[in-house]
């Protein structure tokens, strides 16, 4: 199952879009307050959707719901690559954001489901480190695909369609998972079952000191790294266009270079940092240690990257962009790791719903303000011209700051096994 669980991560990665989606909206004459409405409206829908999902995923089966969330996904590759409105966009991250809600949370929820039953949750942050470096490595073979789509092509369009062929074949990978993977679950839900049983996990997230605790690093560090990250790909743009590159290539075909070359080396350290992120734990003092290290080393880029942006010396910004994505993938397993510590494993799958939830909530309120903060401080956002990212450097910097001030709770006894687990 572990060839199983890393394949669906290579495959879901085949997001040929990704490094490319502001440059997308960017070429369909979208301001970055409104590419910031998009990623916004996106985070909305996974946050009305995501903990509901959760749920539906324990009572209902993750197998089951891991498939709808596929298809959904498919569809909005065809909305987005065919959309020419406004609203065509909004309606393609509507199915974008449903296919991320029913996905994020239960696929992890599966994986620590299949170490318990083999007797192996020791082995959480190394077996979902390793699960997560595959995702990483296709995301590497992604973004080569990627560049050389749009640099043969010179359409962005098709990096949309082209992205369908291997959600079609990680559609009918999770559709062969076996059974037992959907867990333990009534024959018969109702909208009470459901609703008690998202009022239990949201109850006791709050009331758990830990929990909060986790909820909140969260918001503050996956949220803000989900809107401030595809800024680097109009970063790259300019510095494309500013390097003796393909002189004879249109602006297009510079860029597509550019961006695939650095997105390809983030990418495979960030798989190499996944990998090995529970030597972190090991050598940092256990996943807490692990964690406030991680919370340094952000606050510092942040801060160093303060005057970078500002007085615009794009080779140290962009090398800082991809070292905060190699932290992000240290951060991620031990994060998750963290989460499945505290919490009982009938509820996995709704909790960490909630998890993406709430650093969705981050999302969606921080993308259109900084997206609103970019435009007011560049007039001009056209590709090539003058611009200035400094606040994207401020986004990142306080949430970290705050972070680091507030002392961990003190550690809670764990509840008593249940007497019905999910695997």
């Amino acid at each position: 199952m572990i060839f199983r669980f890393s394949l669906y991560g290579f495959l879901k990665n085949q997001a040929y879009f990704e490094p490319f989606l502001v440059l997308v909206f960017l070429e369909k004459g979208l301001s970055f307050f409104q590419i910031g409405l998009l990623i916004g409206f996106r985070e909305v829908i996974i946050n009305i959707l995501e903990v509901p999902s959760g749920a539906l995923a324990d009572l209902y089966g993750r197998r089951r719901c891991m498939v709808i969330s596929f298809v959904l996904y498919i569809i909005s590759f065809l909305v987005l690559a065919y959309g020419t409105e406004l609203w065509h966009l909004f309606a393609g991250m509507f199915f974008f954001g449903g296919g991320e809600a029913f996905r994020s949370g239960t696929h992890k929820a599966m994986i620590f489901d299949w170490l318990r039953a083999q007797g192996r949750t020791g082995e959480r942050t190394k077996v979902y480190g390793y699960t997560r470096s595959w995702s990483k490595i296709g995301s590497a073979v992604s973004v080569l695909i990627a560049a050389g789509l749009v640099y043969y092509s010179g359409s962005y369009r098709d990096i949309f369609l082209f992205a369908v062929v291997p959600y079609v074949a990680n559609l009918i990978n999770l559709a062969t998972y076996p059974a037992s993977l959907d867990g333990d679950r009534p024959t018969e839900i109702s909208l009470r079952d459901m609703a008690r049983h998202l009022w239990m996990v949201a109850a006791d997230a709050v009331r758990k000191p830990m929990l909060r605790r986790l909820l909140c690093e969260s918001m503050g560090f996956e949220g803000v790294y989900a809107a401030v990250k595809d800024y680097l790909q109009p970063l790259l743009t300019l510095a494309a266009l500013s390097l003796p590159l393909l002189l004879d290539a249109s602006d297009k075909q510079r860029s597509a270079v550019v961006v695939g070359a650095v997105y390809f080396v983030l990418h495979v350290l960030s798989s190499v940092a996944s990998r090995q992120s529970h030597l972190a734990v090991e050598r940092w003092g256990g996943e807490e240690g692990a964690a406030r290290r991680l919370w340094w080393f952000v606050l510092a880029a942040f801060v160093l990257m303060l005057p970078m942006l500002r007085f615009r010396v794009d080779a140290v910004t962009i090398a800082l962009f991809v070292l905060l994505a190699v932290a992000q993938n240290i951060w991620r397993p031990v994060l998750i790791s963290r989460f499945d510590s505290h919490s009982e494993p009938e509820v996995a799958a709704t909790l960490l719903s909630l998890e993406s939830q709430a650093n969705s909530v981050s999302t969606m309120l921080l993308a259109p303000l900084l997206g609103f903060l970019v435009d007011w401080v560049n007039p001009d956002t056209l590709p090539g011209t003058e611009r200035n990212f400094w606040p994207i450097a401020v986004a990142g910097a306080l949430p970290a700051l705050l972070m680091l001030l507030w002392r961990l709770p003190a550690p809670e006894p764990m509840s008593p096994p249940a007497t019905k687990a999910a695997d």
